[in-house]
């Protein structure tokens, strides 16, 4: 996996995610979506750090998978925010594209690593 730019950009996200939260919580006076949002957002980073200590390559592999799963639960909570009018169109897409980007590095990932095992 590209580590360090994935570990960075999922880094980068997950500041954006916290602060989305905050604007949604402060302004919009919006809790249980941002609050899902948060959860998943940040949990893609997590995920990543991860699986930098994995123990086997299908641990890494599984760690990956995971940042995955997050990544398209936040694209649902965010697109639930942007349709029912919590967050605008410019920011939504702004974050929609580094998600997408996230997704597509780690699939990236596990792409290689799953080549890399078939070798072995």
């Amino acid at each position: 996996m590209k580590d360090s730019i994935t570990k960075s950009k999922s880094f980068s996200f997950a500041v954006r995610i916290v602060k989305l939260y905050t604007y949604l919580c402060e302004t919009k006076k919006e809790y249980v979506m941002s609050k899902q949002c948060l959860r998943s957002g940040t949990a893609i980073g997590a995920m990543v750090r991860e699986s930098e200590s994995a123990q086997t390559r299908p641990d890494f592999i599984h760690k990956c998978s995971i940042a995955i799963k997050e990544a398209n639960e936040t694209l649902y909570w965010l697109e639930l925010l942007a349709v029912t009018g919590f967050i605008e169109e410019t920011p939504f897409e702004s974050l929609k594209k580094d998600v997408e980007e996230l997704l597509k590095l780690l699939t990236s990932g596990i792409k290689t690593a799953k080549a890399k095992l078939n070798k072995v």
